[in-house]
């Protein structure tokens, strides 16, 4: 059964299957109950990679639509239906795939279930409104923004996964990084803009 497979087994079914297109509403279906945990951590890593310019906003969409979700306790992952049956070009997407398999399938092997208690529903739903919020970051069009949240994004992901509390802890570490790493770049922004406001000021 498509369950029984690991995820990157799944991840790498992906790349190596010769249909010209990818949906993701087949992606959730071969994910089956690990839909929510395994498609944030898809497009968490999605997020880490080297992509053109404007591509994290279109590949936080999913997560931007499904960590709320978890958030709220949902039982089973809804998308609209035109971002379900949306074809992707599979040819596009088969060497992020091939990425993709080697590093979840280490990311498996030194994940186990550990601090239990923080995957109570209280615990699941906190994984979704970190998630959510790192995710209206991912949306922004911030150069090279999408990094440390989309890695973020797939930590948590896999903790909830994987059941890893100690994972889970070094997620949430990750987000006050993030956190921080945003409003120091926001604060160099707004200090280099004043500066060359000041530059051109003085020119007239």
């Amino acid at each position: 059964m498509m369950s029984e497979k690991s995820l990157a087994d799944v991840i790498e079914g992906f790349g190596e299957d010769a249909s010209p297109t990818l949906t993701v509403g087949q992606m959730l279906a071969a994910f089956d109950s690990r839909a929510f945990g395994a498609m944030l951590l898809v497009f968490g890593l999605l997020n880490t990679l080297p992509l053109p310019p404007g591509s994290s906003t279109i590949l936080s969409l999913p997560i931007l639509l499904l960590a709320p979700q978890i958030a709220m306790g949902a039982d089973t992952p809804w998308l609209p239906r035109g971002l379900i049956e949306k074809p992707l070009k599979r040819d596009d997407l088969r060497g992020l795939f091939r990425r993709l398999g080697p590093i979840v399938r280490s990311m498996e092997l030194i994940t186990r279930p550990r601090l239990r208690p923080l995957f109570a529903p209280l615990g699941e739903r906190m994984v979704g409104v970190v998630c959510t919020l790192l995710a209206l970051v991912l949306v922004l069009p911030i150069p090279l923004g999408n990094l440390a949240p989309g890695a973020t994004v797939a930590v948590l992901a896999l903790a909830l996964l994987q059941r890893d509390g100690i994972l889970a802890l070094l997620g949430y570490l990750m987000a006050v990084g993030s956190g921080a790493l945003l409003f120091v770049s926001a604060h160099v922004v707004v200090m280099g803009a004043r500066k060359l406001f000041g530059v051109f000021s003085g020119l007239f």
